[in-house]
C-alpha cells in the first residue's frame, strides 16, 4: 500500500454497548492496515481507555448524549479524536497512578495510559476533546 488517505466521523450514543462497535472499527482499521501486534496493542487499549472515559466520566452514562470519533488514516500514522458532551476537566490536575497513594485506586490510569501508548496526545475544548496520534511505521 503505497498511499492512502482516509478520514471519517462516527456518532455513537453514550452507552457501553458502544464500546463494541469501536473494538470492532480497531480492528478492522488493524485489517485494512496490515497493523503490527504492537501498535494495534496500543491502539486498541488506548482508544478503548477514551471512549470508555468519555462515555461514564464525560457523559455520565447518559443515553442522550453522544460520543463523536473522528480518524484520519494516511500511510504512516492515525490519528484519532474522542469527543463527548460532558463538562470537561483538566488532564494536569490528574493524580499520578504511580504514586504509592494512587496505586490501589480503581480509576485514574486511562490518561495515564493514554500518554504512554500514544505517541502524541493533546486535549481540546476543556478536556472534552481527546486527540491521540499513533505512528504506522
Amino acid at each position: 500500500m503505497d498511499s492512502i488517505n482516509i478520514e471519517e466521523t462516527l456518532v455513537l450514543p453514550a452507552e457501553m454497548d458502544s464500546l463494541s462497535q469501536v473494538e470492532k472499527l480497531i480492528d478492522s482499521q488493524a485489517q485494512m492496515l496490515n497493523m503490527n501486534d504492537e501498535v494495534y496493542g496500543k491502539y486498541m487499549l488506548s482508544v478503548v481507555e477514551c471512549v470508555n472515559n468519555a462515555i461514564v466520566h464525560g457523559c455520565k452514562l447518559d443515553k442522550t448524549k453522544h460520543v463523536t470519533i473522528t480518524y484520519h488514516i494516511d500511510i504512516e500514522h492515525i490519528t484519532i479524536s474522542v469527543e463527548d458532551e460532558g463538562q470537561g476537566f483538566d488532564p494536569d490536575s490528574l493524580p499520578d497512578p504511580t504514586l504509592e497513594d494512587n496505586i490501589e485506586r480503581e480509576c485514574g490510569r486511562g490518561v495515564f495510559l493514554m500518554r504512554h501508548l500514544s505517541d502524541d496526545l493533546e486535549f481540546e475544548n476543556g478536556g472534552r476533546k481527546v486527540t491521540m496520534t499513533f505512528n504506522l511505521k
